[in-house]
C-alpha cells in the first residue's frame, strides 16, 4: 500500500470513528463517570470487537451478513434493544455529584470486566460496522501484493484509530465535568446521555442499511 493509499485509509477510518455514536457517546459517559483513565478498558472491549467485525470482513462473511436480511435485522434489533437498555440504566443511575470544592466524584472503583463488556456489546450491537470494513477494505487491498501483511496493516491501523477516537471522548467526558459548579447538574447529564443512549437505540432499530 502506498502512502497516499495509506493517508486516505486513515483518514476514513478517523472520520467513520469519530462521528459520535453508540460506541463514542459510552466512551463520553465512562468518562464523565469513572474518569478517562480506567475508560481504557471500555475502549479495548470496543478495539477487540472492532478486530472481530473486521475479521469477519476480511474472511468473506460480511458479504453473508450484507445479503442476509433475516440476520442483519436480528443483529441489528438486538444491538438496539440493549443500547437503550443503557440508556434506561444511565437515565436511572445516581447522580454524579459536582462542586466547586472537590470537583467531580467519579466512580473510582468501577469493575473493569463490566466496563469492558459493556463496551465490547455496544460495539457488537452494530452490524453496520462490517458492513463499512466489507465496503472499504477492497477500496485499498493490493491484488498483486501478499494478503496477510495488508490485512494486518489495515486491522492494526483501524484499531488504533478506534482506541484513540474512544479514549479522546473519554478525556473529553472526564473534562465536561469540571465545566460545572453545581451538584444538581448531575441529575441533568444522566438524563441527557441516557436519553441520547434510548434515541440512538430507536435510531439503529429504525434505520435501513
Amino acid at each position: 500500500m502506498s502512502v497516499d493509499f495509506f493517508l486516505v485509509y486513515s483518514l476514513t477510518v478517523f472520520v467513520a470513528s469519530i462521528v459520535p455514536g453508540p460506541s463514542m457517546l459510552l466512551a463520553l459517559t465512562h468518562g464523565m463517570k469513572y474518569g478517562a483513565k480506567r475508560t481504557i478498558a471500555s475502549a479495548l472491549g470496543n478495539v477487540s470487537v472492532t478486530f472481530v467485525q473486521a475479521a469477519i470482513s476480511i474472511a468473506g462473511l460480511g458479504a453473508v451478513l450484507i445479503a442476509s436480511e433475516g440476520l442483519f435485522t436480528i443483529i441489528k434489533w438486538a444491538g438496539a434493544a440493549y443500547i437503550i437498555y443503557v440508556g434506561i440504566s444511565v437515565w436511572r443511575s445516581p447522580d454524579i455529584i459536582v462542586s466547586k470544592e472537590s470537583g467531580p466524584h467519579l466512580q473510582s472503583k468501577a469493575p473493569l470486566r463490566k466496563m469492558y463488556l459493556q463496551a465490547a456489546l455496544v460495539t457488537a450491537g452494530n452490524p453496520k460496522a462490517i458492513v463499512f470494513f466489507t465496503a472499504v477494505f477492497p477500496q485499498f487491498i493490493d491484488p498483486d501484493a501478499a494478503y496477510i501483511p495488508q490485512f494486518a496493516v489495515l486491522m492494526g491501523t483501524g484499531g488504533i484509530i478506534a482506541f484513540g477516537c474512544f479514549m479522546l471522548y473519554a478525556v473529553g467526558g472526564q473534562k465536561i465535568l469540571t465545566l460545572f459548579s453545581t451538584a444538581a447538574v448531575g441529575k441533568y447529564i444522566n438524563r441527557i446521555i441516557g436519553g441520547t443512549f434510548i434515541g440512538a437505540g430507536i435510531g439503529l432499530a429504525s434505520s435501513n442499511r
